[in-house]
């Protein structure tokens, strides 16, 4: 019998035989049950995880999309979508089985969480509710197309939240210029965020430079890394997109303002340039904001800042895009409101167009 009780101190344990993926016979013993049914339950659930039966809960299932997607995504990435799963959705369907979670179960989950407060108070944000709505979405889509799940229950179910975070923030040329003002008391914060607004980096990307990605002959500045935290380690990781991956050509006077600060610093060509963390870059747009007398943006707005000059300049939705490591389409949907529109021009050339004739 798998189940067994232990005659030294009274508690249930459970010996199991499977075969792992290699097609190699293995050995599991997991001990200290209080019942024979809680003994039961968990052989059942794994017996039900090594067979991919869709009988098994959720929070076991997660297991094996973790095993099955882990290897594929940035660490940085897989880390996200754990902890999402862990935070918003295993407390409230993790117990349930996952050929028995229906669409009312993803509704009445969606809303628990748009009534759940912060503790910083309010509720969660439109795009962060879409989010985690994707990522159960996502795990449902993997057991329907790897391990015979009949349906995904959130497709039956109105999702939540919106793609869209509402109004873009982003600060003028000249909002920026006195903002930078008020920071160049720290050469460091300075040239970070030079390189923010002037080449409109990620801030995963701007922490990960090093000397050698700076080419002062070219002028140009290779994007080939991101900077992230995880689990108390600094870890540099591929970029966000395959297109990230790119050469961004530097203005001149920028140029020569980081040879300059380079120079000085005396660091290796792999080391770190801006060895600092998220929070300081806040601090500092906090401190330069409230000195320049300006509403504060968050760090990523630089970027949207840098999108708003281009476009304010002249340039095309397929040049930006190159440069920002974007789709032309991506760039075209989310700032198409600072596009100039040229619908009034195409009616005037058609209206001649007519006359011609």
């Amino acid at each position: 019998m798998s189940v067994t009780r232990d005659k030294r101190n009274g508690t249930w344990y459970v010996q199991a035989w499977y075969k792992t993926y290699d097609g190699k016979r293995a050995h599991k013993v997991k001990r200290g049950f209080k019942t024979k049914p809680e003994a039961l339950s968990w052989e059942r659930d794994f017996y039900a995880v090594q067979a991919g039966d869709m009988d098994m809960k959720l929070v076991d299932f997660l297991e094996l999309y973790k095993k099955d997607m882990g290897p594929r995504l940035r660490l940085n990435t897989w880390k996200t979508k754990e902890s999402i799963i862990t935070k918003r959705i295993l407390p409230y369907l993790g117990e349930k089985r996952m050929n028995q979670i229906a669409p009312v179960d993803i509704v009445r989950w969606q809303n628990e969480l748009m009534a759940l407060e912060k503790p910083s108070g309010g509720g969660f944000s439109a795009t962060y509710l879409k989010t985690v709505n994707n990522q159960l979405c996502a795990l449902f889509n993997h057991a329907v197309r790897f391990y015979g799940l009949s349906s995904n229950p959130c497709r039956r179910a109105e999702s939540m939240g919106s793609k869209s975070a509402g109004e873009m923030r982003f600060w003028t040329k000249d909002q920026y210029l006195r903002f930078s003002d008020e920071i160049m008391d720290k050469p460091l914060s300075f040239h970070a965020f030079e390189t923010l607004y002037w080449c409109g980096v990620r801030e995963g990307e701007l922490l990960a430079l090093k000397p050698r990605r700076f080419d002062f002959e070219r002028g140009t500045l290779t994007v080939a890394e991101s900077y992230q935290r995880i689990d108390g380690q600094d870890v540099l990781t591929d970029p966000k997109t395959p297109k990230s991956k790119r050469v961004i050509a530097m203005p001149h006077f920028y140029a020569e303002e980081m040879e300059a600060f380079l120079s000085g610093r005396g660091l290796d060509p792999d080391e770190r340039i801006f060895p600092v963390t998220k929070y300081f870059l806040s601090h500092e747009m906090a401190r330069g904001s409230k000195a320049a007398g300006l509403e504060p943006i968050r760090i990523h707005d630089l970027r949207h800042s840098h999108v708003s000059l281009l476009i304010d300049m002249g340039f095309t939705a397929l040049a930006i895009a190159d440069r920002m490591g974007h789709e032309a389409a991506d760039i075209t949907y989310r700032y198409a409101h600072l596009f100039p529109s040229v619908q009034a021009d195409m009616a005037r050339a058609l209206d001649g167009a007519r006359r011609e004739n």
